[in-house]
């Protein structure tokens, strides 16, 4: 059991029997009244989101999720299909895929997270490396400071690039924030 005041970003607690992960946590500390914790969550189950307040003394139940190396095997919608190394097939739903199609690709590793053996998301690995299928050349003489244009991937995602990258280079990039970080040589 965790108080309020020692939940932080990312912990995943049981609130009137639902399964919530912690995405905000600000606890504030009131004149003469107590201490409060404004909380906004995201609900696991049907992904809705809430922020509510609670007392920084309330009690609530710290749930652990298992997690799985798994691999994209196909689509068969509405409904992904990863496959682990033992060839068990996990369905995640496409609104929790949101976030990894910009990168999905045939064969992709990641790790799903079970609540109760079932599937409720998809998390990418930090760093994934992809090929600029598409860019605009670089325009001769822009050297003021950091000159980024856009890059299109495979999957039709576009990422800003530093000017010197071009059509076919392969590049890192940071999942969480969406931004390159290197070329690959």
């Amino acid at each position: 059991m965790k108080t309020a005041q020692e939940l932080r970003v990312g912990n995943v607690v049981m609130i009137n029997n639902t399964p919530m992960v912690i995405l905000k946590s600000e606890y504030s500390k009131g004149g003469r009244g107590a201490s409060t914790v404004k909380l906004k969550m995201k609900n696991l189950l049907s992904n809705g989101g809430t922020e509510t307040v609670y007392r920084a003394d309330d009690r609530f139940e710290d749930i652990i999720l298992d997690k799985k190396e798994v691999s994209y095997s196909y689509f068969g919608d509405p409904l992904y299909v990863w496959m682990d190394d033992e060839y068990n097939q996990y369905e995640v739903e496409a609104e929790v895929m949101e976030d990894v199609l910009k990168y999905l690709e045939d064969g992709m590793k990641a790790e799903v997270v079970l609540y109760n053996g079932r599937p409720i998301s998809i998390e990418l690995p930090t760093i994934l490396v992809r090929e600029v299928v598409y860019t605009e050349p670089a325009v001769k003489g822009d050297t003021s400071g950091k000159v980024m244009k856009p890059a299109k991937l495979a999957t039709g995602h576009i990422v800003q690039v530093p000017a010197f990258v071009n059509t076919g280079d392969k590049i890192e990039i940071d999942t969480r924030t969406d931004e390159y970080r290197s070329r690959v040589m």
